[in-house]
């Protein structure tokens, strides 16, 4: 809010240091409010703590039970009768190494064909899959606290997905298909109110909570807004910024998203027949053996994936939208980061000198060492939070896999430094982008920005080589 208020109000150089001061000063009290709540929280427990130890003999380092969080109820095995029958006589270390291949193969396949179906199916896949997640994640606090009986939790929690979602997807196509909003009246309004729109649906959602409060269970609830908003944060945000990466051009989903696919799946081949070393203690099973082995199979296959992406123009080339046949295109010129380059090798190489690389393969490096070193802390934050709730997995839709919060957990964290990597070191200033902007300004407008384009470039002496090779 701090934020919002420093850019609308363009202070003076007098004022904006008191609104700084302001802002900290809010943000350090409510801060303060914080660490007190918790510390007295701990102090409680320690004294139920001590009251037990004084009753039972047990203290609470012997005690393997939390029970300051009831427990989420276990969800039954799913694995399809046909895979149990056939697998019945394994031990359970193979039956779910046989499982979790099967499955994989199974979500592999489907991947490829929704590849195959285009972009837009695939934005409707990443919005799906959002969905589940959201709900995955709500139907954890909702069944730790359902005897509670908290009104309207799991109802505000859907109507702040959708409130979100009309944020960012309407953000979204305001930008990419600017042309395609202002042929219609209806878009056209909807654009131009979209986040007066998106606020006023969000305050009706403030308001309903404010007055569905209990007095009973007032900081049980503030609790649960806060899980339902960080939710949001986590899974809502994410899914848009993929949608992003995927507008930039399909290889900038995808590549990504194998990446983190091959090295779950390496690190658990190499884990399994090689490891021994523990890794992290939230996930006992994960090894060193894996997470080393898992780093080298995966640069050496987003280096292999890239250089067979980077000579179609179907993955490369961004999604637009071509006003001349009312449809999605993914057509262009490659840029040169997808122009094959003789890169020079070092003299120890002889006699071989160059070798022929597409610039993007040299990016798919740092893609895939993110994957395989930064990734995995996605999975291990997500551990952490099933270790807290004593939950094996977010749900049982995947059997041999979890959830589909357990399959997304790495991709998500992805998705973020894939949108800031393109960010930072990729995109440059986008033509059309500027030119859908200035259409939307009235002529007067047009006029002077033209007449300020045209001084600038005379200056530059540029205008009159223009008019020369126009002519």
């Amino acid at each position: 809010f701090s934020f919002i208020i420093l850019t609308n109000s363009n202070p003076s150089a007098d004022v904006f240091p008191v609104l700084l001061w302001i802002s900290f000063a809010a943000t350090f009290d409510l801060f303060e409010v914080s660490v007190s709540y918790f510390s007295s929280l701990s102090v409680c427990q320690g004294s139920d703590s001590e009251l037990k130890v004084e009753k039972d003999g047990v203290s609470d380092t012997e005690s393997k039970v939390d029970s300051g969080v009831p427990e989420v109820p276990v969800p039954p095995d799913d694995t399809p009768e046909v895979l149990n029958k056939a697998l019945s006589g394994l031990s359970s270390r193979w039956k779910n190494w046989w499982v979790r291949g099967i499955l994989t193969l199974a979500m592999i396949s489907f991947f490829f064909f929704i590849i195959y179906l285009g972009p837009m199916v695939l934005m409707m896949i990443v919005l799906c899959v959002q969905i589940k997640c959201f709900q995955e994640i709500i139907t954890i606090g909702y069944s730790v606290y359902h005897s509670y009986h908290l009104p309207w939790f799991r109802t505000l929690s859907w109507y702040f997905l959708l409130c979100v979602n009309y944020f960012f997807y309407g953000e979204t196509v305001t930008d990419y298909f600017f042309s395609l909003v202002q042929r219609e009246e209806p878009l056209r309004i909807l654009s131009k109110y979209h986040r007066f729109i998106s606020f006023a649906l969000y305050l009706t959602g403030f308001c309903m909570f404010v007055l569905s409060l209990v007095k009973k269970h007032y900081r049980l609830q503030f609790y649960m807004f806060g899980w339902t908003h960080v939710t949001l944060l986590i899974v809502v945000t994410q899914s848009h910024l993929i949608i992003h990466n995927l507008f930039e051009g399909m290889i900038w989903f995808i590549v990504p998203i194998s990446c983190v696919i091959c090295n779950d799946i390496m690190a658990y081949m190499f884990g399994f027949f090689f490891g021994r070393t523990p890794l992290i203690k939230l996930s006992p099973k994960k090894t060193w053996e894996g997470f080393i082995g898992g780093l080298f199979a995966t640069i050496v296959f987003g280096i292999m994936l890239s250089y067979v992406m980077a000579g179609w123009r179907y993955f490369v080339c961004p999604v637009e939208f071509n006003n001349d046949s009312n449809s999605f295109q993914v057509d262009c010129e490659p840029s040169d980061l997808f122009q094959l380059q003789d890169y020079a090798l070092p003299s120890l190489l002889s006699p071989q000198t160059t070798v022929r690389l597409y610039p993007f393969q040299i990016h798919s490096i740092a893609l895939s060492s993110f994957a395989s070193i930064v990734g995995p802390f996605g999975g291990f934050f997500a551990s952490g939070f099933k270790r807290a709730f004593k939950i094996k997995d977010f749900a049982n839709t995947i059997p041999g896999h979890g959830g589909i919060m357990d399959r997304f957990d790495c991709q998500y964290l992805m998705a973020t430094f894939v949108n800031v990597y393109i960010a930072s070191f990729i995109r440059g200033p986008n033509p059309s982008k500027v030119i859908q902007q200035l259409l939307a300004l009235r002529v007067d407008q047009q006029l002077h920005i033209f007449n300020s384009l045209k001084t600038h470039l005379t200056e530059k002496g540029l205008l009159p080589l223009l008019q020369e090779g126009a002519a």
